[in-house]
């Protein structure tokens, strides 16, 4: 189970990586060096964790009953630690999210410290040796550390949360939302309303409105679209004009 925050998707390798590549693509300074920090200390928790499943994969070597829970590790791997996560996947560089736009690089962050928190939470409440649970509490605990950096260095950005990239999104459409999941009957899904969907400039667009098509409701296109069919004449109105000229 170790080997997830090894060579897993929310695993120390991963965030090393993907902090440090962040950090060479980027241009700020101060962020920069946050980034290359956090990376650094990624490749030290990467040896904790190898160095506790390697204590815990060690009697694979000798002992048939161990080696048979994971013939994987015991024989492909000489019962040691390998780039697989807990269920023999191999690692890839694919598990990065690097996109070139610190604010965006940011969010993901926080969102992969919080997703590893909640690992290192579930292998201490499966772990039974005290000295492993020591070491895991002071990985989980070093996840909400990062969070709390890459939160207060997304904030000092002083970027409006939906400020994302350069081009703006289509007004009216962007405060649509779309009641999409709506049913009748037992297998019918259950509208819910919250500030996720109603109140300040929110507008419910209901699953029967959406059956002509999205680019037919109102406001689709900024609005523009209804006064676009305004101007333009119909095909027939087309067809008598050339005649008559």
């Amino acid at each position: 189970m170790l080997l997830e925050q090894f060579g897993g998707a929310n695993g120390e390798l991963a965030a090393a990586m993907q902090y440090t590549i962040q950090g060479l693509n980027c241009d700020d300074p101060g962020r920069k060096d946050l980034l290359m920090d956090i990376g650094t200390e990624e490749l030290s928790h990467l040896e904790v964790v190898g160095t506790l499943a390697r204590l815990h994969l060690k009697p694979m070597k000798a002992g048939r009953d161990a080696a048979e829970v994971d013939p994987l590790i015991a024989i492909a791997g000489g019962g040691g630690v390998s780039l697989f996560n807990s269920m023999g996947d191999a690692w890839t560089a694919d598990y990065l999210k690097i996109t070139g736009e610190l604010d965006v690089d940011l969010r993901s962050n926080i969102a992969a410290e919080a997703r590893a928190k909640i690992v290192y939470e579930r292998l201490i409440n499966l772990c039974d040796d005290p000295g492993s649970k020591d070491a895991l509490q002071f990985l989980m605990t070093r996840e909400i550390t990062h969070m709390k950096a890459f939160t207060a260095a997304l904030e000092s950005m002083g970027k409006d949360p939906f400020s994302i990239g350069e081009i703006a999104p289509t007004p009216v459409l962007v405060d649509q939302y779309f009641n999409d999941s709506t049913g009748v009957g037992d297998e019918g899904e259950t509208d819910a309303r919250g500030p996720w969907n109603e109140g300040g400039e929110w507008k419910i667009v209901e699953a029967k409105q959406l059956e002509g098509g999205v680019e037919n409701l109102a406001g689709a296109d900024g609005g523009s679209q209804t006064k676009n069919k305004q101007k333009q004449p119909s095909q027939r109105e087309t067809v008598k004009t050339r005649r008559r000229a």
